[in-house]
């Protein structure tokens, strides 16, 4: 494993495409993360609201770079038939696959992190300005909060985790801007879907089975009860779904003819 750990971080540190994703990661989460408090303003005492989720709205963004981060780091071999020299080198294809989604996790996670707290420090500046303040029951947002806490470690988890999703998609289909649509596709497709749905029961359903809508459910640090899904089943949700694509990537790597 450790050869291929090796290899798998030469080939990310090495590539341009990679760490300019992951800054972009970065900056497009906390852009929009500021861009949200600093559109909301607080006039009366219990105007509504989550602080904590307003401040991690830029999450839902930076997925997208994380996604084509991850369909990249298999899909871009195929593209150029560097897959047939990674495998000569390794024959064994779930250790090629394993290295590649250990190494991915690692560098979204870093990556996810500064994003996170990024996010969070600019909504503890900003909202008091726009009246989210103590006196209107909206303290300054802290990590010594539980609930701050776990959304914001909760959001870290959740990027790791759709890179994983992506890394399997992009294993089984192969070329990158199809395994890109369909991750894209079923992150944003759902929340869409359930919004256009009249039905309470369906829509509530959609948004519990929806890999965004109910990972996303792990930065609500309010109103915990009217949540379609609890925080952390939501984000078991998103690891089923991740996992389930490793498991068809996987299979499929190690079947099919590179």
């Amino acid at each position: 494993m450790r050869p291929a750990l090796r290899a798998e971080w030469t080939k990310l540190r090495t590539v341009a495409s990679p760490r300019w994703l992951l800054l972009g990661t970065i900056a497009v989460t906390v852009a929009l993360s500021a861009a949200v408090t600093s559109a909301m303003t607080c006039g009366a005492v219990g105007c509504g609201g989550d602080t904590t989720k307003l401040s991690l709205t830029g999450v839902e963004l930076g997925q997208a770079l994380v996604a084509i981060l991850a369909a990249g780091v298999i899909s871009g071999e195929y593209s150029t038939g560097m897959i047939c020299t990674t495998l000569t080198a390794m024959p064994h294809r779930a250790t090629v696959l394993a290295a590649k989604a250990i190494t991915l996790t690692s560098v979204v996670a870093a990556a996810g992190t500064v994003a996170v707290l990024g996010s969070l420090l600019a909504g503890r500046l900003i909202l008091p300005g726009r009246g989210f303040t103590a006196a209107r029951g909206y303290p300054t947002l802290s990590l010594a909060d539980g609930s701050t806490l776990r959304a914001a470690v909760g959001s870290i988890f959740y990027l790791a985790l759709i890179a994983l999703l992506s890394l399997g998609v992009a294993t089984a289909v192969r070329d990158s801007a199809a395994s890109i649509g369909v991750v894209l596709g079923l992150l944003y497709l759902f929340p869409v879907i359930s919004a256009g749905i009249v039905d309470p029961h369906w829509q509530r359903l959609l948004q519990q089975i929806g890999p965004m809508s109910a990972g996303l459910a792990i930065q609500a640090t309010t109103d915990l009860r009217g949540l379609p899904i609890s925080p952390w089943a939501g984000l078991g949700v998103l690891a089923a779904w991740a996992a389930a694509a490793l498991l068809a990537g996987g299979l499929l790597l190690r079947i099919r003819d590179a």
